[in-house]
């Protein structure tokens, strides 16, 4: 079953790369744009789920970018803003975008706002990735089995575990893993991940002592090891 694909149309290549992330993590596939010029271009092109769409780009406003790909297409689209006022006389003049999100905005809220999005659509959302025999998660249920047996975990334990298991092999940075798991990531510290990783480590190896499916990828971060 492929990934549905979501175009991220923001010129700060920060919060680009931020809101790739969240996305990626959660089982989307992203083209990102700079600039509002060629998004009707690259939707004539392909199939596109969803754009996210920056109001404030440098040579298009999100606004005029809508209207033109309103003209030919009916792809959800869900605004970005540091102007939340703004953007609700703009969906309330019905201009077609379906959602918006606020700056500064949790990445984990946007990917749940990306899936309502296209629930609503009737496009369906990602399957979750198979995280491999090793592994069972159970997103409505918030719960993660190892090898048959269920994980007691915290909440931020489980949610950087459900990080790590929809994409193994990727290296994730401690700096992405705060953006993604926790609530407000500036008021965490990097060791902050450092201590849930080593309480991750400590109840898995009580299940399997001679497994240890966490790799530490020294002055990079942390990915789950493939082929579990």
């Amino acid at each position: 079953m492929e990934k549905p694909t979501i175009l991220v149309v923001e010129d700060e290549p920060a919060i680009a790369d931020t809101i790739q992330y969240a996305l990626e993590s959660e089982g989307f596939e992203c083209l990102r744009l700079e600039r509002g010029a060629g998004v009707v271009e690259v939707l004539d092109r392909q199939p596109v789920a969803l754009v996210v769409l920056d109001i404030g780009l440098p040579d298009l406003s999100g606004i005029e970018v809508c209207r033109r790909i309103r003209q030919r297409h009916d792809v959800p689209i869900i605004f970005l803003t540091a102007r939340a006022g703004e953007v609700d006389r703009v969906v309330g003049l019905e201009l077609g975008a379906d959602d918006y999100v606020a700056k500064p905005f949790s990445p984990r809220e946007l990917a749940a706002r990306a899936k309502a999005v296209l629930r609503r659509a009737g496009r369906g959302s990602p399957p979750t990735p198979p995280a491999g025999a090793a592994f069972a998660l159970d997103e409505e249920r918030r719960r993660i089995t190892y090898f048959g047996k269920p994980l007691d975990l915290s909440r931020y334990e489980y949610r950087l575990l459900a990080v790590l298991l929809k994409r193994p092999g990727r290296v994730y940075s401690r700096e992405q893993l705060l953006e993604l798991v926790w609530d407000e990531p500036e008021a965490s510290l990097d060791r902050t991940v450092d201590a849930h990783v080593k309480n991750l480590r400590a109840k898995l190896k009580h299940v399997r002592p001679e497994v240890d499916p966490i790799a530490t990828h020294r002055g990079e971060g942390y990915s789950l090891k493939e082929g579990l």
